[in-house]
């Protein structure tokens, strides 16, 4: 039988790729898995591994979240970017679906007019973005800066 060549000793085989260089995995409804971490950078690899039309939906709540409140802390956990207030704790989510993406304010009950779906908890409203919808970022500004004003939970 035949002996292969044994390879060079300056060969150098392929790095395995490691945890940063693979694309996060998609959960259900092609919500990315993102480490839980604070800050800009996590929340941008979140945006960058939304799937789709969604990437666009959410480098534009971004760009507008961070319009209307320059001073705004990030973090993702649970698979969701959050916003918030430091001192205040989170007071805005956003989450990927299937067929929208879901920003959920969590003290959204106070806002004025309050975002209009409800939720199980009677403090938290959401809005849902959906391919096709035109995305009123005047309006988003304007809860923003309303939500940042109210105690939101956890700290952020």
């Amino acid at each position: 039988m035949p002996r292969r060549a044994p390879k060079p000793s300056s060969a150098k085989s392929a790095p395995r790729p490691t945890a940063k260089d693979r694309a996060p995995r998609l959960l259900s409804g092609g919500n990315p898995q993102i480490a839980k971490a604070d800050g800009d950078g996590p929340v941008q690899a979140y945006i960058a591994a939304m799937p789709g039309w969604k990437r666009e939906v959410g480098e534009r709540l971004d760009a507008a979240i961070v319009r209307a409140l320059p001073s705004v802390k990030k973090a993702v956990k649970w698979n969701s970017p959050l916003y918030g207030v430091e001192g205040r704790g989170w007071f805005l989510g956003v989450h990927c679906f299937a067929k929208y993406v879901k920003v959920a304010f969590f003290r959204g009950a106070q806002l004025t007019p309050p975002p209009p779906v409800a939720s199980k908890s009677d403090d938290t409203r959401y809005f849902h973005i959906h391919e096709h919808d035109t995305i009123d970022e005047a309006q988003i500004a304007r809860w923003v800066r309303q939500a940042s004003k109210l105690e939101g939970w956890g700290k952020a």
